[in-house]
């Protein structure tokens, strides 16, 4: 999905005209019909963060169209940039495991998969 639909679902998500989101954005009702063209200009990023929150969406999903689009901050959020991919549906398991556990069940989990590396790959206790 192109970047310009996605403004327009979170436009239409926060119940807002382009005139009302132009309004909020301090910009012209025009620059945001040009952001919702498909062929028009894209607004900067420091506008798209703004935007994201104006509309309340994630600004990853706003910004690349991954992640699911409402904003419910978690303590667990993890800015895109520091996020690593997994493609690895055991990895994936693994991870999601993992995340449900207590810190007592994490710390057992994380000694038992270092214990299994070479020991050049362990870490240092």
């Amino acid at each position: 999905m192109e970047l310009s639909m996605r403004i327009r679902i979170a436009r239409q998500r926060a119940r807002l005209s382009q005139e009302g989101l132009a309004a909020r954005m301090g910009v012209t009702r025009g620059a945001v019909a040009n952001w919702e063209c498909a062929v028009g200009a894209l607004p900067a990023t420091s506008r798209l963060e703004r935007l994201a929150r104006v509309t309340a969406v994630r600004f990853e999903w706003l910004a690349t169209g991954r992640g699911g689009v409402g904003y419910e901050p978690t303590a667990e959020d993890t800015p895109a940039a520091d996020a690593e991919l997994v493609h690895d549906p055991a990895e994936r398991q693994l991870l999601a495991a993992f995340r449900g556990c207590g810190r007592q069940a994490r710390r057992m989990l994380l000694d038992l998969a270092e214990a299994q590396l070479p020991a050049q790959g362990r870490r240092s206790a």
